[in-house]
C-alpha cells in the first residue's frame, strides 16, 4: 500500500484491485493498483471509492489504526462517496466501522463537493472545491505525464461526442489536481492537462502521423 498526502486534509492511498489480473494490466496499460481518497470536508470526513487492505494482515492493522485515529481526532461523521456504483469495493466495512453513510447521489453530497455526471457512462466526476481537485472513477485515466480519456469502447454506443461535451464545462473550473482511480495522479496544471486529454485520441487509439 502506498499512502500520499496531496494537500492538507487530502490523502490518497493505493492498493491492488482484487478483481484485476496481470492480463488486465497488460491489456489496458494501467497498474492493478487503484487510488482511494480521504478528504476532510468542512462538516464530514469523506472516503471516495475506498478499498481496504486484506483483512487480518499487518498492513490491515496499521491502516485501520491510522484511520481510527484520524476519525477520532477530527470528530466528524464519515461519508463514503462513489464515483461509479461498481466501485463499492470495501464500502460496507467503512460504513459499518464508523456508523457512516454511503452516497453516490449529487443531491446528497457533503458540503464542499460537487458532482458532474458523465454522458454515455454511468459516472460522476467529483469536484473538491477547497483543494481544487477533480476526482475520476473510470472515464479519465492517469499516465506518467498527464491524463488520457478512457477507450471509446467503454462508452455507450455512438456516445463519444456526448461524453466530450459533458466534460468540457469542467475546463471552467480552476483545477489543480486530477485524481483518477486508475493510473498516476496529476498534482499540478490539472486544467491544462485535462484540456490536452479532451483534444487527444482516447486511450489505446493514439495516431501516428509521422
Amino acid at each position: 500500500m502506498d499512502v500520499q498526502e496531496l494537500r492538507p486534509g487530502l490523502w490518497r492511498w493505493t492498493l491492488p484491485h482484487p478483481d484485476l489480473t496481470a492480463e488486465d494490466e497488460a491489456v489496458t496499460g494501467l497498474s492493478r493498483d487503484v487510488g482511494c481518497l480521504y478528504y476532510e470536508a468542512p462538516a464530514e470526513i469523506v472516503l471516495i471509492d475506498p478499498l481496504a487492505p486484506v483483512p487480518d494482515t499487518r498492513e490491515s492493522e496499521r491502516f485501520w489504526s491510522a484511520l481510527d485515529r484520524d476519525v477520532e481526532r477530527i470528530g466528524r461523521p464519515v461519508t463514503v462517496v462513489l464515483t461509479v456504483d461498481w466501485h463499492r469495493r470495501s464500502t460496507s466495512a467503512f460504513v459499518e466501522r464508523y456508523e457512516g453513510r454511503l452516497t453516490s447521489s449529487p443531491d446528497s453530497l457533503p458540503r464542499g463537493i460537487e458532482a458532474f455526471p458523465v454522458a454515455s457512462f454511468d459516472e460522476r466526476l467529483l469536484w473538491l472545491t477547497c483543494p481544487r481537485a477533480l476526482v475520476a472513477g473510470d472515464t479519465l485515466l492517469g499516465t506518467a505525464d498527464g491524463i488520457r480519456r478512457c477507450p471509446t469502447s467503454w462508452l455507450a454506443e455512438d456516445g463519444e461526442q456526448a461524453y466530450l461535451d459533458s466534460l468540457k464545462p469542467l475546463l471552467e473550473l480552476p483545477i489543480e489536481l486530477v485524481l483518477p482511480a486508475h493510473g498516476q495522479p496529476v498534482l499540478q496544471r490539472g486544467r491544462e492537462l485535462l484540456a490536452a486529454a479532451l483534444s487527444a485520441p482516447p486511450w489505446g487509439e493514439e495516431r501516428d502521423d509521422a
